[in-house]
């Protein structure tokens, strides 16, 4: 089994792509992004295309898709982060509708864009099933799919499949029921990264690699190698965002890991269904999210070690071996089939997490600093719309995208170190006392709604 080196994605296009030049000296541009993951390239390729004479330079600290753009789970979803009050606050319920709608638009405009520049991402747009793997994990699914019915919406966005239709569709052990939704699509990030970062490249916008940005600044990028003065920033660094001066509790990065198995022999197919290649998790409070890849592998990812003290991020992304191991036991669990299957890789990356758990897009007209990101692990597909609301904000062209509820929000930070590490450390430490609680007594568990009050993050 190989662990770290970026991951399985990258690992299976032969590695990463030689660097790209770093900046050298003082740059002069319109707009300066920092960071080459799905929010900066999205956010280059809209503006370039509705402005095709801006100058656009991007600055990466590695290499394009080094965070997690390259190391995700292929998950396109129309379904983003956050609890809906948070979103509807000042009474914006319905703003918030039209952002649940837009990101379900969203799964579909990334489809078109791939399709336009000819990027092949191993895209199949087959629909989410979510199970539930024991009675209060079906409550839940039920309360989601209502609560989603209650604003409008209707079973071709979501709908309740009882245990038989869920076996038409996957042989999932143990489970219950599932909701399936037809938002969501299957994704190889790393071949959409590299597709994406050339499609910017031929509009003319100029990629640095290697250029860490130490500092950001109204009209001034720094680095160790030079400068890029710009008339707008855009900071597009998600869960690397704390490297930044003076962003240490803006966004926090939590670690989610994977593993992905050898190719399963067509006996085990047979036995597991899974042909229309659904993205797949589970509705547990520390949950799961599985992939069946193209080439006949399982990819499963999960939270790992979920934070690490004063926001620190590993490089690699090299995977503890009792992670591992607790990811293979939930795959076996899920999935008798695959229980000889060898794990052929295992690897981690970050993500970026506001403190009330939702996205922020903001543009400053005064400072000129823009910014979008706390995807919470939602960003494949998030990033697109975020990208797009930054160009309607940097040119100054309201409309329907820059009165979503996303624009402007400015959540306060974290708290300083130990109560973050504490706070973050505790919150998964009893989400985990509350899923065992859970399959032990078949009941809801008191503990995870008190967590999921005391945290924010429902």
């Amino acid at each position: 089994m190989r662990t770290g080196e970026l991951g399985f994605w990258w690992r299976s296009l032969g590695g990463q792509p030689p660097a790209r030049e770093p900046l050298h000296g003082t740059v002069e541009a319109d707009v300066a992004i920092v960071g080459a993951g799905y929010t900066g390239l999205w956010t280059a390729y809209y503006l370039k295309r509705a402005r095709p004479s801006l100058r656009i330079v991007v600055l990466e600290a590695q290499q394009a898709g080094f965070g997690a753009s390259g190391r995700n789970g292929g998950w396109v979803s129309g379904f983003f982060a956050g609890p809906a009050r948070v979103y509807e606050t000042g009474g914006r319920r319905r703003s918030y509708i039209a952002l649940q709608r837009e990101m379900f638009a969203t799964v579909r405009e990334i489809g078109d864009v791939l399709e336009r520049e000819q990027i092949d991402a191993e895209f199949v747009a087959a629909g989410q099933l979510e199970v539930a793997l024991d009675a209060p994990q079906a409550e839940r699914l039920r309360v989601h799919a209502s609560e989603l019915h209650a604003l409008g919406f209707d079973e071709r966005d979501l709908r309740i499949l009882a245990r038989d239709e869920l076996d038409a569709r996957v042989r999932v052990a143990g489970a219950r029921l599932a909701t399936f939704s037809p938002h969501v699509a299957r994704v190889h990030p790393a071949k959409l990264l590299r597709g994406l970062a050339a499609a910017v490249e031929r509009a003319g916008v100029v990629l640095y690699e290697r250029t860490r940005v130490r500092e950001l600044r109204p009209g001034e990028a720094r680095t160790e190698l030079g400068a890029v003065r710009a008339r707008w920033l855009v900071r597009a660094t998600e869960g690397y965002t704390s490297s930044l001066r003076g962003q240490r509790r803006t966004l926090v990065p939590i670690n989610s890991s994977m593993i992905v198995t050898e190719p399963l022999p067509p006996a085990a197919w047979e036995q597991i269904g899974w042909e229309g290649r659904e993205l797949l998790g589970d509705a547990a409070h520390v949950f799961v999210y599985l992939q069946r890849t193209l080439d006949g592998r399982i990819a499963i990812g999960g939270r790992g070690v979920p934070y690490r003290f004063a926001s620190r991020t590993d490089g690699d992304g090299r995977t503890a071996r009792a992670t591992v191991q607790e990811l293979r036991r939930k795959l076996e669990a899920m999935f008798p089939p695959a229980a000889g299957a060898q794990v052929d890789h295992a690897w981690s990356g970050v993500l970026g997490v506001a403190r009330d758990w939702c996205v922020t897009v903001d543009a400053d007209p005064t400072s000129r600093l823009a910014s979008a990101g706390g995807y919470v692990g939602e960003g494949v597909a998030a990033a697109n719309l975020a990208g797009r609301m930054l160009r309607d904000l940097l040119l100054d062209e309201p409309g329907e995208l820059t009165a979503l509820p996303w624009a402007g929000r400015r959540p306060r930070s974290w708290e300083p170190e130990p109560l973050r590490w504490l706070g973050i450390r505790g919150v998964y430490l009893l989400y985990r006392l509350a899923d065992r609680s859970e399959r032990r007594s078949g009941r809801s568990s008191r503990l995870g709604a008190l967590v999921d009050a005391a945290s924010g993050r429902r």
